[in-house]
């Protein structure tokens, strides 16, 4: 009874916050500048990734948790393009084959219960030529101190912040889906405890 209360009505408001911390926000602007058309956004969260979408017509917007969504409505009734919630999973997305250009996934990689699953879905619906862009905190993998405190802690992170795993390898995954990378950046993002401050900023491509 407690956990339910904290996911529905305390974690929401506790990922709004931490979402917007200034060098995350920056590498979402990089991200989604490019991005025109239709797009899927997978893990929408509370919206703040819809200002900086500047050549979008529809965003679709992928949110299981209602609670999280319904903390964006401000932001979606201030859009000058239309946002569209689907409420469903990343493992099962309600699209047809080669449908869409831009696949959108910032900061849900990590929280996705199959990720594999997820991803093979992600390569179904992209059309040829289409793209995947992400930004994601991943496995530290040039510093095992950090990568040891990472598979230590995930099993608490998963609990208090709904699902959210520290130590996934991002970039093997996308390989693993095979999809083509045609972008890839490692940060460190400010403001961000150590243990998950490493972030990867990719796009990858259906080829």
């Amino acid at each position: 009874m407690i956990y339910k209360f904290y996911q529905q009505h305390i974690f929401p408001h506790l990922l709004n916050q931490v979402m917007q911390v200034p060098s995350l926000m920056d590498k979402r602007r990089e991200l989604l500048l490019p991005i025109q058309g239709e797009v899927l956004e997978i893990g929408f969260g509370t919206g703040l990734n819809l200002a900086f979408y500047q050549a979008v017509d529809t965003v679709y917007a992928l949110e299981p948790n209602i609670e999280i969504y319904q903390l964006a409505a401000q932001r979606i009734h201030e859009t000058p393009f239309e946002v569209q919630h689907i409420q469903a999973s990343a493992e099962k997305l309600p699209f047809a084959d080669r449908s869409l250009d831009h696949i959108v996934c910032t900061w849900t990689l990590c929280s996705i219960a199959d990720v594999e699953l997820a991803l093979d879905e992600v390569y179904r619906v992209l059309k040829v030529g289409g793209t995947f862009h992400v930004v994601e905190h991943v496995l530290h993998n040039e510093n095992h101190n950090i990568q040891r405190l990472q598979n230590l802690f995930t099993p608490l992170q998963k609990r208090v912040a709904d699902g959210c795993h520290l130590n996934r390898n991002i970039e093997q995954a996308l390989k693993n889906a095979d999809l083509e990378i045609t972008e890839l950046q490692y940060f460190d993002a400010e403001g961000i405890p150590s243990i998950g401050r490493r972030m990867l900023l990719a796009r990858a491509v259906k080829s």
